[in-house]
């Protein structure tokens, strides 16, 4: 394994290599979006995702760039709904959503507790909501608002990796015994879970960043997480610039994604999904990259490996 370095990776050295945030507008939603993914039962459905605007993660884990759309305040109490609102008037009507918020729905600086009741009544017409929080503050306001809804909740949980020295540099002030302590809460409330498993973390070569994606999957579907979804790690935080310009991060190959994509679907503990943003700045192949990005998306919908694409320059 690579050699994680013994200085000490804190909030005051990643916010020292930090650039400025983008100016955001507190009153609407960062973005809208609908997208196709397969559901809980099977079936291929449209899901809307709405990108909340409100106060940065108190987290400030090493590889995330979320915090570039965020305020530096609390959410007074009325914007949140006032947002969904606005995003709802941009979507068309689907049966799941997504409401990520960049860092912690549970966060009562991110979203106040006295809107959930507002949330939940705009979000009756859905028969799933999905949201995103940090272990450390999964608790009975899961609970609260879970039963203010009509439809079924579904907590995303930044998992990242189960390569425990790993997670520790990551300053995400998180083990996997939490990690586990918190699937199970929320499992023993009837609260499903999907997890984000980062690919191709610092201090890892890509083949034992492979194996430790793999790894992290086997870690997450054995605790009775239902969903995965892979990520590729990039840079652009400032952070991770450093590392690589260190040798102590590379971003993954489209290649290395595919195969922690296939090991998933094989394990058949659940659904997996790759993430498929920004995924030309994983391919290095002109020729190839659109029938490899059809060829994931179609095994994102539809759970089935799919023979590999053959190519002349890099196969």
């Amino acid at each position: 394994m690579s050699l994680i370095p013994d200085f000490e990776i804190d909030d005051k050295w990643i916010l020292s290599l930090r650039s400025s945030k983008n100016p955001v507008d507190a009153q609407e939603p960062f973005a809208v979006l609908v997208e196709e993914e397969r559901s809980v039962s099977g079936a291929i459905e449209e899901v809307a995702t709405v990108f909340l605007t409100n106060r940065e993660c108190p987290f400030r884990c090493l590889m995330c760039d979320l915090w570039k759309n965020t305020t530096d305040e609390p959410s007074p109490v009325g914007v949140i709904p006032h947002q969904i609102v606005r995003a709802l008037e941009q979507l068309p009507p689907t049966r799941h959503i997504k409401l990520y918020n960049s860092g912690n729905f549970f966060d009562t600086k991110a979203i106040p507790p006295e809107d959930y009741e507002i949330i939940a009544a705009l979000l009756y017409p859905f028969e799933t909501v999905i949201v995103e929080c940090h272990p450390k503050l999964i608790n009975d306001r899961c609970l609260q608002f879970r039963d203010m809804l009509q439809g079924n909740l579904e907590i995303a949980i930044g998992l990242e990796t189960a390569h425990p020295e790993v997670l520790q540099k990551l300053n995400k002030r998180m083990d996997l015994d939490e990690f586990r302590q918190c699937v199970k809460f929320l499992t023993d409330h009837d609260i499903r879970t999907r997890a984000f498993t980062l690919l191709q973390l610092p201090y890892l070569t890509e083949p034992e960043s492979v194996l430790w994606a793999q790894r992290t999957l086997d870690f997450a579907y054995g605790l009775g997480v239902e969903c995965c979804v892979v990520i590729p790690t990039r840079a652009g935080n400032g952070a991770m610039d450093w590392l690589q310009s260190q040798g102590l991060f590379s971003s993954p190959s489209m290649t290395s994604l595919e195969q922690v994509m296939k090991y998933g679907l094989q394990l058949n503990a659940g659904r997996v999904f790759a993430d498929l943003w920004d995924l030309d700045l994983f391919s290095d192949c002109p020729l190839c990259f659109e029938e490899r990005k059809k060829r994931l998306k179609v095994m994102n919908l539809h759970q089935v490996v799919l023979p590999d694409i053959t190519c002349e320059r890099c196969f």
